[in-house]
């Protein structure tokens, strides 16, 4: 048996990891290139006691509560409604868009007509997609929904993904699709939870595993190599390589690069225990930024934290050689890229051995919890190519 090797410590990786480890008994090298665990996950108490998602903000939301019994195993949760709000006009606006939203954009006279009009074309359903209210037949939705589009959605998209939002994948623009009613929760999922001390103890604990061996600061690339059809690591053939992140870096570029949005993220102390009106606040009209988040809001217990800390992410291109920006965050999933992204599975297929899975290494927008998922349904597929 050769060795397995898993890149990136991130839930893709330390997912796959820890069910090799345990459920195959197999023995796991993990190689991450930062200093720490976790990925984009990481958390940490700061000089003032706040627990800092250092990557912005994460919210664990899903409908299927094995995710959240699966996760329980490695840290103990708390149940937290995500609550946002959006800053337009001067003034702060319920997100996503529900009736309240209606009112507080239309006023409260005319929003009567308009309400009664989305109870009864959307009758039954939830949440509904911007751009269905956009291109609907009745004309005061069409109006309410183009409002929403142009002073909210226009403006944030194009400010989050640098490029034109007719070229943007639908799946993301669909995203977070508007209330059919007063739910203040930001997604409509059944089970909302947050680790009690963080995202960081999960990692740590899911790694922990006698057949898991890791190594931090250690950049996987300058150790792979790719000889005819064969994977080797330091010279050494490699069973399996479990890879999760940009897949165009692996590859060495053959292609071309792959466009990544990333994060200028910028911090600010406040001596108040409390600076926003919600934990998170949205930015649509706002130069450069697109939302601030305060981390105390959202702390299972605060009683040792000493003021407040808001910080502010100002989205721009991902350039692995910048001073900020080097860290990829989104993949820019548009037609162009999509097809360029097909021709790196393709060269990755070719060796056999390589398993691709994570928002970077698939170019796929994964919420938390369908990374979750999709790790553990990809585990199966190891399961059976190990034997």
């Amino acid at each position: 048996m050769g060795k397995i090797i898993i890149v990136g410590t991130g839930f893709s990786g330390s997912i796959l990891a820890r069910k090799i480890a345990e459920d195959c008994g197999r023995k796991v090298e993990v190689i991450e290139k930062r200093p720490h665990i976790g990925g984009n996950m990481y958390d940490e108490y700061d000089e003032h006691g706040i627990l800092v998602q250092r990557y912005g903000p994460h919210f664990l939301n899903t409908n299927k509560y094995f995710i959240i019994e699966f996760l329980e195993q490695y840290a103990e949760l708390f149940p937290h409604d995500t609550k946002l709000l959006s800053f337009l006009d001067g003034r702060y606006v319920r997100l996503p868009f529900n009736f309240e939203s209606v009112q507080q954009l239309v006023g409260p006279k005319k929003s009567e007509s308009l309400l009664a009009k989305l109870r009864k074309a959307f009758y039954g359903r939830d949440r509904v997609p911007i751009l269905e209210l956009v291109d609907h037949e009745d004309k005061e939705i069409s109006e309410f929904g183009t409002l929403l589009f142009e002073k909210a959605f226009r403006t944030y998209t194009s400010k989050m993904w640098g490029t034109d939002i007719n070229k943007i994948d639908k799946y993301v623009l669909e995203r977070v699709p508007m209330a059919m009613s007063y739910d203040e929760r930001y997604l409509n999922k059944d089970f909302q939870y947050l680790p009690k001390k963080g995202f960081s103890e999960i990692f740590q604990n899911m790694l922990d595993h006698p057949n898991i061996s890791l190594r931090l600061n250690t950049d996987a690339i300058e150790h792979i190599q790719f000889e005819e059809n064969t994977v080797t690591y330091d010279g050494e053939k490699v069973e399996l390589l479990v890879f999760t992140g940009p897949i165009d870096e692996l590859l060495g570029y053959k292609y071309g690069s792959l466009p990544y949005r990333s994060l200028d993220i910028r911090y600010e102390y406040s001596e108040k225990n409390s600076v926003l009106p919600a934990e998170i606040i949205s930015f649509p009209q706002a130069e450069g930024k697109t939302r601030s988040t305060e981390y105390r809001k959202i702390m299972y217990d605060d009683k040792e934290a000493v003021g407040s800390v808001v910080v502010t992410e100002y989205p721009l291109w991902y350039d692995k050689n910048a001073v900020v920006g080097n860290i990829p965050y989104y993949p820019v999933n548009t037609a162009e890229s999509n097809e360029l992204y097909m021709k790196y599975v393709h060269e990755a297929e070719r060796y056999g051995n390589i398993v691709l899975c994570g928002r970077l290494a698939e170019y796929r927008y994964y919420n938390m919890d369908v990374c979750i998922e999709h790790a553990l349904e990809k585990f199966e597929e190891v399961k059976q190519r190990l034997g």
